[in-house]
């Protein structure tokens, strides 16, 4: 359903209690609609017959649902599944889930594009275009929950929801913050906090920000332990260095309480020497942490290779050995490119639409 009016799938329960506030309803009204929009999966007003028809009428003219549009679907031989998803103004974006026995992860994205550009990652090769709204963003989940049954009335499918996908989540930071309050709201998907991880390059501020407005479990990607080496494979490192970075980290666990995910991709010959997981463990000292060991995922753009079972085992076991909670993630979706660092979407440069724009429509004028 889509019109002019304000998307009411982006709203938090205030903004919301706002908005039917402007229309001169009860704030009651938001948690009925909530739910309407993201237990039952409604796309229409009409849908929704515990508002009075008068509001269900006037909600058609000045609000509207409007999701993300499925574009393509694929499903890996591991199960794993992969929609490429629609926005407005052409920009597709991609977002994945994956199940487990004991769980069902969704993993969404928060920008068209990334402007950070680490070395190994599909999606920085693409550049940046803009940031994902709230409804864009909470669209992933939408979509996704009905698509795998979970609504209106089938069992919880997703049980994770991490930020992981396309782009900097900390660069969007407000939008990123709705969503997430949407995810934890018992009228929307009733998330715990813990359930719900946000994935970082190392912003440091960014990092302080989230620990007093939505504090969440945190993942940071630092795959190198000194700076010579993240300045190359992570650039924002230069502006954030490892000894900010893991000062911000330290801050986040002590104030949250919380274990700090570390991925760590394991590049041959670049990253994964007993030499580096030595200077690693060093550098992790006294910070809660558990360290994820992500096999590099080929990608057309980059020469990198993935290191050997053994390299990454020795790494692992050096770590296990200093007391750091390590684990090797198990490669999912590679099929459908649908693994860390493989989401691309279908991106349109800024210069490519401009011309597109400028370019005279078919037949004249």
């Amino acid at each position: 359903m889509v019109n002019n009016g304000t998307n009411l799938l982006g709203l938090d329960r205030g903004a919301m209690e706002g908005f039917f506030a402007g229309l001169g309803e009860k704030s009651y009204r938001a948690g009925q609609v909530l739910k309407w929009l993201h237990q039952s999966g409604a796309e229409d007003f009409a849908a929704m017959t515990n508002l009075a028809k008068p509001l269900r009428a006037k909600l058609q003219d000045v609000a509207s649902i409007e999701s993300p549009v499925v574009v393509r679907e694929q499903q890996s031989a591991d199960g794993t599944r992969k929609w490429l998803l629609r926005l407005t103004g052409g920009h597709s974006i991609e977002t994945v889930f994956i199940p487990e026995i004991d769980r069902g992860t969704l993993c969404v994205s928060s920008q068209v594009g990334c402007a950070l550009d680490c070395s190994f990652c599909a999606t920085g090769k693409q550049g940046f275009d803009r940031n994902l709204s709230p409804a864009e963003i909470i669209g992933q989940v939408w979509v996704a929950a009905r698509a795998l049954g979970q609504v209106p009335k089938g069992p919880r499918t997703i049980t994770n929801v991490v930020l992981m996908g396309m782009g900097e989540p900390l660069l969007n930071f407000t939008n990123v913050v709705t969503a997430m309050q949407l995810l934890m709201d018992d009228f929307a998907y009733g998330l715990s906090r813990w359930r719900i991880t946000l994935s970082t390059a190392g912003l440091a501020p960014g990092i302080d920000r989230l620990k007093d407005a939505c504090p969440v479990s945190l993942a940071v990607s630092l795959h190198a332990p000194n700076d010579a080496l993240r300045d190359e494979l992570v650039p924002i490192n230069k502006r954030y260095p490892i000894d900010d970075l893991l000062a911000a980290c330290h801050r986040y666990a002590d104030a949250t309480g919380s274990r700090i995910t570390f991925e760590y991709v394991m590049l041959a010959g670049i990253n994964d020497s007993p030499a580096c997981a030595s200077e690693l463990t060093r550098r992790l000292r006294g910070i809660p942490a558990k360290v994820n060991l992500i096999p590099f995922n080929p990608v057309s753009s980059v020469v990198y290779r993935r290191s050997p079972q053994a390299a990454i085992d020795t790494f692992r076991e050096r770590l296990l050995d200093a007391g750091i909670l390590a684990i090797t993630r198990k490669t999912r979706g590679e099929d459908i490119e649908a693994a860390c660092g493989q989401l691309v979407g279908e991106f349109i440069p800024r210069a490519a639409r401009h011309r597109l724009r400028a370019a005279p429509m078919p037949g004249g004028g």
